[in-house]
């Protein structure tokens, strides 16, 4: 079992910055590819960013490429998700997902993910 817990949401303005942790606890994090979604009010659960084991590759939604950074830590079992230029668009709950270990699939769609954290708002104010 993997549990996961999100911080660092918050209410700012267009065109700031907020920064997103999440901490992992359990088994093999470093085994695992992690990724970050969100879902706005009335909106499916949408790919934002994904990081493979070791962090060689990364993985962006053309909506946040340019703007969002995914990283991680394994010494730390963090990862985390740099957040410039915020828009209003960008207003959601993110959820921090982590895949079963050794996964080789694809990293886009929540079904590839197998532990979830329970989510951080962010509200964007125009």
């Amino acid at each position: 079992q993997v549990q996961m817990v999100e911080s660092g949401g918050g209410l700012v303005q267009a065109g700031d910055s907020l920064r997103l942790d999440c901490a992992a606890s359990g088994r093999a994090f470093s085994q695992r590819a992690m990724g970050w979604f969100r879902q706005a009010p009335g909106k499916e659960r949408e790919f934002v960013a994904a990081i493979s084991r070791t962090g060689s590759n990364t993985y962006y939604a053309d909506s946040v490429k340019g703007r969002f950074t995914i990283s991680r830590d394994n010494a730390k079992n963090t990862v985390s998700l740099q957040m410039n230029s915020l828009k209003p668009e960008d207003t959601a709950i993110y959820y921090c997902a982590a895949t079963r270990t050794m996964y080789t699939g694809r990293y886009f769609s929540p079904t590839d993910y197998n532990y979830w954290g329970q989510g951080t708002q962010v509200t964007v104010s125009s």
